[in-house]
């Protein structure tokens, strides 16, 4: 035990109480941090880590000291893919639209009737580097006995179907397949004991769009602290593809569920996109941290996917869109009002703060000088069109979804590269 403090100690003690302004700096530090103790775990959880991407200007900064899985080399020292020029190439398309029978007909450009084609022959080219040549061999054995999952909307799917029509090819008719059970697609390769699939989850949280089919909502509303409803789906993959944004963009607020569907009376708050879209990096990072073992595994995240609705932005006439148009943006500068830059603001300082490891794929910039590879009117139609929008094209052209083939297999050419050689 120990002896009482002696008389002059106990002066000491006296002397050195807090003073009430103390006191009162102490206890909003500790009120503070409660308040914001997820933010300081996920900031703190840092240090568990090796390798960062940190967008929206920079590529993945990575611990060379440490490999990252299925990489067989390394990017040049200064080169950043994601900046560069579109150049024509003849040898382009990589496949053709009737090689490939797993492109939904509202990607089928050519077989929907456009006439032109020279949105299918451009290839991304970075300043000062090329990316490695798309190896659909290399691809098929990395995959051997792996599973490669695409998480988010109906942009990622595109994506995945892309990388799809890249590789079937090398598979024997009677060695793949295709199938859906609700929200998962899932295409077999059969002699590679490999799957490539895609998941329905636009929002990565649970939401009221959740159902694959039928999720034209408006009203959209996030659960809040769910993606455990969707992601339970996700774990065993090999390489995830994670996308999530324009199901987000409903205006400048958004609702954000706080209970459960299932609640007779339901608490819901209404924040700022911003904030929502915040909420959903988060539990996005911290389900990777938690199911992901970064020695054995990949994660990419996608960036926003840009439309083009207004052809004002790149000096065209009012009230139009990408209807009819065949070129593509010059101006290296362009960024359209579609691409909200505060989005972009908030995926850099959420993954700058966080060190889990994702691979960003910054296809945002080059995809957004593409107004000429959008679908357009050239796509199945939902439902049968009125005569007043057969009168006018224009209100119908679909300016967010991408032809296949096209620049969304440059999104897959830049994950294999970023996989192959971070």
């Amino acid at each position: 035990m120990k002896p009482p403090p002696s008389s002059s100690s106990s002066s000491i003690l006296r002397k050195n109480r807090l003073s009430p302004f103390l006191f009162t700096l102490l206890a909003f530090i500790v009120f503070v941090t409660i308040l914001y103790s997820e933010d300081f775990s996920c900031i703190f959880s840092q240090l568990e880590y090796s390798s960062l991407s940190a967008p929206p200007n920079s590529i993945s900064r990575i611990n060379k000291n440490k490999k990252l899985p299925f990489a067989i080399g390394e990017t040049e020292d200064g080169c950043d893919v994601f900046s560069g020029r579109w150049v024509h190439d003849d040898s382009r398309p990589l496949y053709e639209e009737e090689e490939c029978p797993y492109i939904q007909p509202q990607l089928t450009c050519q077989k929907q009737g456009r006439p032109d084609k020279d949105y299918r022959q451009w290839r991304w080219q970075p300043h000062g580097c090329s990316l490695p040549s798309f190896n659909a061999t290399l691809m098929l054995e990395t995959l051997r006995g792996k599973r490669m999952l695409y998480v988010g909307d109906s942009l990622n799917r595109g994506q995945y179907v892309s990388m799809v029509c890249l590789l079937h090819r090398l598979i024997p008719e009677n060695a793949k397949s295709m199938e859906t059970f609700g929200s998962l697609t899932v295409f077999t390769a059969k002699d590679y004991n490999a799957t490539i699939e895609f998941y329905w989850a636009p929002f990565l949280l649970e939401s009221n769009s959740d159902d694959a089919a039928v999720h034209r909502i408006s009203d959209r509303v996030v659960r809040k602290g769910s993606i455990n409803k969707h992601g339970k789906n996700w774990k065993g993959a090999d390489i995830v593809v994670f996308n999530t944004y324009l199901w987000w963009m409903t205006g400048l607020e958004f609702k954000i569920l706080q209970g459960s569907f299932d609640d007779e009376v339901k608490d819901i708050a209404m924040v700022s996109t911003e904030d929502a879209y915040r909420m959903g990096m988060k539990s996005m990072l911290r389900w990777v941290k938690k199911n992901m073992d970064p020695k054995k595994t990949r994660v990419f995240f996608t960036s926003m996917s840009p439309s083009h609705q207004k052809s004002i932005d790149w000096g065209g006439e009012p009230n139009m869109n990408c209807y009819n148009e065949t070129t593509m943006i010059e101006d290296q500068s362009y960024w359209g009002s579609d691409s909200r830059k505060s989005i972009m603001e908030v995926i850099g300082q959420v993954f700058r703060r966080s060190k889990v490891p994702i691979t960003f794929l910054n296809i945002t910039q080059l995809s957004s000088y593409r107004k000429d590879a959008h679908t357009s009117i050239y796509k199945k139609q939902w439902s049968p069109l009125t005569a007043e929008q057969l009168a006018n094209p224009v209100s119908y052209a679909d300016c967010v979804h991408w032809c296949l083939p096209g620049l969304q297999d440059t999104w897959n050419e830049l994950l294999f590269a970023k996989l192959f050689y971070p």
